[in-house]
Parts: C-alpha cells; sequence; structure tokens
C-alpha cells in the first residue's frame, strides 16, 4: 500500500507540473462556462439567480475541464510515452490514480477564479458550505477524470473515437442536470432521465452548500452522487489501465 501511494504521488506530481507551468488549460477550459454565465444568467428572474446559477456553471466548468483531460493520455498513447510510463516500476494503478487526482487542482483554481468574478455583482459566499461543496465535487472530478482517462485507453489511436464520445455525453448530462435552466416543470420523460442522472444530484448540492444549507438531504443525496461516480471511474479506470499494453 505504502509503495501505492507513493507511485501515486510521483504521477501526480508528473501530471500537475506542466499545468503549474502551463495553466492555458485551466483558462481554456473556463472558457464556455463563463459565456454561459454572462448570457444565461441575465435571462434568470432577478433576486437570488446567481445564488442558483454560479454553483451549476462550477459543475459545468468541472464537467468539461475533468471530461477533455483523457485526451492528453490519448497525445501520450500516439506518442509512445504512455509505453514507456508502462515499463516503469511504477504500479499500473497509481498511473491512473495519480492522473485522475490532479483534477482536483485545475477544478478548485476554476471554482476560486468563478467565485471572485461573481462577488461584485451580489454572489453571497458562505465559505463552510463553498469548502464542503468543493470537497464533494473533487470526488466527482476524481471520477469524472478516471473516465475520461478510460475512454482515451479504449481509443487509442482513433482520436475521433475519443472526441465523439465525449461530446455526445457532454451536453446531455449538462442539460439534464438543470445547470442551465430549471427543470422542475418539464414533461415527465425529461424529469425521469434528470433523476437517473448522478450530475443533478451534484449540481443541486453544490446549489445548497453555497447557498449555506449544509444540513440537508439535498446535500447528503449529492454526496453519494459524487462518491458514487468517483469509485466507479477509479474501478474502471484502474481495470482499463492494467489490461493496457
Amino acid at each position: 500500500m505504502s509503495s501505492l501511494v507513493t507511485d501515486t504521488r510521483v504521477v501526480f506530481s508528473r501530471e500537475l507540473r506542466p499545468v503549474l507551468r502551463s495553466p492555458f488549460s485551466i483558462v481554456f477550459s473556463m472558457v464556455q462556462p463563463l459565456f454561459f454565465l454572462a448570457l444565461f444568467a441575465p435571462l434568470l428572474p432577478e433576486g437570488s439567480s446567481l445564488q442558483w446559477f454560479v454553483p451549476g456553471i462550477i459543475v459545468m466548468s468541472c464537467l468539461f475541464g475533468s471530461s477533455m483531460t483523457g485526451s492528453n493520455l490519448l497525445y501520450e498513447i500516439q506518442t509512445g510515452s504512455h509505453e514507456r510510463m508502462l515499463v516503469t516500476p511504477l504500479r499500473r494503478p497509481a498511473l491512473l490514480i495519480g492522473r485522475a487526482l490532479k483534477e482536483i487542482v485545475p477544478m478548485i483554481a476554476q471554482a476560486a477564479v468563478i467565485v471572485l468574478a461573481c462577488l461584485p455583482f451580489g454572489f453571497r459566499l458562505h465559505l463552510t458550505g463553498a469548502v464542503l461543496g468543493l470537497l464533494i465535487l473533487a470526488g466527482f472530478c476524481v471520477g469524472l477524470g478516471a473516465l475520461s482517462y478510460t475512454l482515451a485507453l479504449a481509443s487509442k489511436n482513433q482520436e475521433w473515437l475519443f472526441w465523439t464520445v465525449q461530446q455526445t455525453l457532454l451536453f446531455p448530462l449538462l442539460l439534464l442536470a438543470g445547470v442551465l435552466l430549471p427543470i422542475d416543470n418539464g414533461p415527465g420523460w425529461l424529469r425521469l432521465l434528470s433523476q437517473i442522472n448522478p450530475m443533478t444530484y451534484v449540481v443541486n448540492a453544490e446549489r445548497a452548500l453555497f447557498d449555506g444549507d449544509i444540513w440537508s438531504r439535498t446535500t447528503v443525496y449529492g454526496l453519494i452522487a459524487a462518491a458514487g461516480v468517483g469509485l466507479l471511474g477509479l474501478f474502471v479506470g484502474v481495470r482499463a489501465m492494467q489490461r493496457s499494453d
């Protein structure tokens, strides 16, 4: 176990170093969420619209960044760098876990930028709830990142396959979670799809926590959903990495 932890730390540091040297990827994955924030927020009813909208945008930023991160591994596969990593003494589960854990750092940076940008416009920050919300979102990010790496391993040299699957799933998950518009008054089939989307519960939990509502059933559901996505992503990703050649 100590060897796995050490190897995971090595991979985590290796993956995080390029992000710290050139944080362009963090900024790039925030462009669309910030545009959505600027264009959709004014359309919502006045009052607490930012309290409702901003947490969803933070989850959107997490979704965009984590779902695209597999493209880095895809590039390494195509250039042979991943093959060289496989023959090192590093444990294969650490190759996946370290990469997935790296997703937490960009998520925190993006959330901080979005919150700071919204504070002058009336967004109220409840620090304790926000910290708990980021902890829940961290588990969600790890799971999404692991699934993105799994998709990269399955795609291998077929880059078009990675982006086709990623783009096909991205916006349905986003819209069904009610990030941009509430779907409480939507048709029954739409509400049903929303209820089986784990991201819905994460978004609702973030809204409750960022509004200071810590001890609620919504928060518990969000924690369960994020933990489920995190564990599922790591399980599938580790198995895919162990079978990688």
